[in-house]
C-alpha cells in the first residue's frame, strides 16, 4: 500500500510533463511542501520506500530530498529520518504565491443562488451557544456521560452488521421501540413502532416535511410571534408563509383569514415558541377541525415538554383524536444535549411509509450505534431518571430568575403567558424600544440574550428579551443579571439604583 506523500507525488507528476525525472520530483515536492499540501514537521518515507512507491530509482529521491534540504525546506536528523522543516524558505513562499491577500478571481466574482441569497438574508443562528443567558439551551455539563459511555463501550464491543450500514427503517428500530412506550406514558401521543422516524434533529424533519408535503407557493400557517429556524427552512423550500396571531390560548385559527387553505400549520401547543403560552382544549379541537376539514397537516413541534415546573404535564395535541392530521416532531437536545442531533417524528400512517424512503434518499441516515446506545439509555430507566433530575435543576434555576426580575425589575418585565415551564423566561420591554440594541450591548459584556423581535415575521410592536437560565448555575446568575440590568438602565428602560450584589444568596 502507497503512503499518502506518494499518492500525492505521482499524481503530480502525472501533470508534468518534459525534463529529467529527478528535477521534476524534486519539483514537485517543493511545490507540495510550499502550498501546504506536505505540512510543516512531516515526517517523509524513507527514500528507499518512496521510490519503491513511486516506481523510481532511489537515486532519483535521493537528488530530491538532499537538494531541497540544501535549499531549506527539508532537515534530516540521525535516528529520526527526513522531515519538512517547521520555517520554510520566505523566498520560494513569495515567489510562488504572488500578490499577498489578493483573492482569486473566482472567489471576487463568486454569486449564491436566488435562494442561498435568501437564506442568508433571514439567517438568524447565533455563534453563542453556551453561557448567561442563552435560551434553549440545557445544561450538558449534568448529563451521566460516563454511564452512556460505558453503554456505547459494551454495544460498539461486538456490534451487529446491520448498525454499521444506511439507514432503511427510519433509524434503530430498537430507539423506535422505546420511543412508542415513552411518547405514550408521558405524551399521551398514540402511534405505532412504523409511525416512528429517527431524524437529526427538528430541522431536519421540518426540512423533510416541506419537500415531500409543499409544493413552491403553497400556503404555510405559522405563529406569529414564532421559531425563526423552523419558519426560514419552509421559506427556503419556497412555502408562502402566513404569520398567524398567537394570544394567551395559542395560535388564533381564525386570524388565519379567507385566504387559499394551508397545506401545513405550524404551532407550538404545549409551550407556545417563544411566548410560553398553552394552547387550550377548544383552540386544539378548533385546530384540528380546520385541518380536517382544509385537507392540511399540522406541524407540532414538541421541543421541550419535558420541563414542566408546575401544574399537570400537557397531552400532545397528536394523541387527541384518533387518525389525528399531525405530523409530532420531538427532539433529545433538549432533554439531553444538542450534539447528540438525534430528534423524531410521528408520522401519520399514510405518510410513514414515503417519508421514510425520501429521508433515505435524500440523507442516507446511520448512527445506528449511538441511537441503539440510546435506546438501551431509555430501557433502562437512566433517561426518565436524567429527566427527573433536571427538571428539579432548571425549576431551582428559574424560580432565582424569576426572583431577580421580580425584585430588581418588577413583576410586570415577566410575560402573561409564561406557564412555569421550558428552558427560557420573557422578559418584557417597553413598546418601541430598540431590543435588538439592547441585546448587542449586552453581548458585548459578555451576557447573550435574545431579542423578541426576530422572533416576528412582520416586526411588531412587542419588544423584549430572552433569556435562558437552563444552562446557567444560579452562582453565575447574579452577575450576569447585574450586566443585563445595566445594559437595560443604559437604555432608560430600569432606575439606576445601585447593584444588589450579595444581597441575594445564589441557593
Amino acid at each position: 500500500m502507497r503512503s499518502l506523500h506518494a499518492d500525492l507525488l505521482l499524481q503530480r507528476l502525472q501533470l508534468t510533463t518534459g525534463g529529467q525525472l529527478r528535477l521534476r520530483v524534486c519539483q514537485c515536492l517543493r511545490t507540495a511542501i510550499a502550498d501546504g499540501s506536505i505540512p510543516p514537521g512531516s515526517r517523509l518515507p524513507a527514500t528507499r520506500d518512496l521510490a519503491r512507491e513511486l516506481g523510481v530509482s532511489r537515486n532519483t529521491v535521493l537528488y530530491a530530498y538532499e537538494q531541497l534540504q540544501a535549499e531549506g525546506y527539508l532537515q534530516a536528523k540521525t535516528g529520526s529520518g527526513t522531515s519538512v522543516a517547521e520555517i520554510l524558505p520566505d523566498s520560494y513562499l513569495m515567489a510562488t504565491t504572488g500578490q499577498p491577500g489578493r483573492p482569486h478571481r473566482y472567489v471576487e466574482e463568486m454569486e449564491l443562488s436566488r435562494r442561498g441569497s435568501k437564506l442568508m438574508g433571514y439567517a438568524n443562528a447565533s455563534p453563542h451557544q453556551w453561557g448567561a443567558f442563552v435560551p434553549g439551551v440545557p445544561d450538558v455539563r449534568e448529563f451521566p456521560h460516563a454511564l452512556f459511555s460505558s453503554i456505547q463501550r459494551r454495544i460498539n464491543r461486538d456490534p451487529l452488521h446491520h448498525h454499521l450500514t444506511y439507514s432503511h427503517q427510519g433509524g434503530s428500530y430498537e430507539l423506535q421501540q422505546e420511543l412508542v412506550e415513552y411518547l405514550r406514558v408521558t405524551r399521551s401521543v398514540q402511534c405505532e413502532v412504523d409511525q416512528i422516524l429517527i431524524t437529526e434533529g427538528t430541522h431536519q424533519g421540518i426540512d423533510l416535511i416541506a419537500k415531500m408535503l409543499c409544493d413552491p407557493g403553497d400556503r404555510v400557517w405559522f405563529e406569529e410571534p414564532g421559531y425563526w429556524g423552523a419558519r426560514n427552512i419552509l421559506r427556503i423550500n419556497g412555502a408562502d408563509i402566513l404569520p398567524v396571531r398567537v394570544d394567551q390560548h395559542g395560535m388564533v385559527p381564525l386570524a388565519g383569514g379567507k385566504g387559499p387553505p394551508p397545506k401545513l400549520i405550524f404551532v407550538t401547543p404545549s409551550h407556545q415558541y417563544p411566548l410560553g403560552a398553552v394552547m387550550s382544549l377548544p383552540r386544539r379541537k378548533q385546530l384540528l377541525a380546520l385541518a380536517r376539514e382544509q385537507g392540511s397537516w399540522i406541524i407540532e413541534d414538541d421541543y421541550d415538554s419535558e420541563f414542566r415546573f408546575a401544574g399537570n404535564p400537557i397531552p400532545a395535541l397528536q394523541g387527541l383524536e384518533p387518525d389525528a392530521p399531525v405530523i409530532y416532531l420531538g427532539t433529545f437536545s433538549k432533554t439531553l444535549y444538542p450534539a447528540l442531533r438525534i430528534g423524531y417524528m410521528v408520522l401519520p400512517k399514510p405518510l410513514a411509509a414515503a417519508m421514510k424512503l425520501a429521508c433515505a434518499e435524500l440523507y442516507r441516515g446511520g448512527h445506528f450505534l449511538i441511537q441503539t446506545a440510546l435506546a438501551q439509555f431509555m430501557r433502562e430507566g437512566h433517561y426518565n431518571a436524567h429527566i427527573r433530575r433536571m427538571r428539579l435543576l432548571y425549576g431551582r434555576r428559574r424560580a432565582y430568575l424569576v426572583s431577580l426580575i421580580t425584585r430588581y425589575l418588577g413583576p410586570e418585565f415577566l410575560h402573561a403567558y409564561d406557564h412555569d415551564a421550558g428552558l427560557h423566561l420573557v422578559l418584557v420591554l417597553p413598546k418601541g424600544c430598540d431590543d435588538v440594541k439592547i441585546a448587542a450591548h449586552a453581548l458585548r459584556r459578555g451576557v447573550s440574550v435574545r431579542p423578541l423581535s426576530q422572533y416576528f415575521m412582520h416586526r411588531q410592536s412587542m419588544r423584549g428579551l430572552l433569556l435562558g437560565f437552563a444552562c446557567v448555575e444560579e452562582s453565575a446568575m447574579l452577575p450576569a443579571f447585574n450586566v443585563l440590568r445595566e445594559s437595560l438602565i443604559r437604555a432608560g428602560l430600569c432606575p439606576a439604583e445601585p447593584h444588589p450584589a450579595n444581597v441575594l444568596s445564589s441557593g
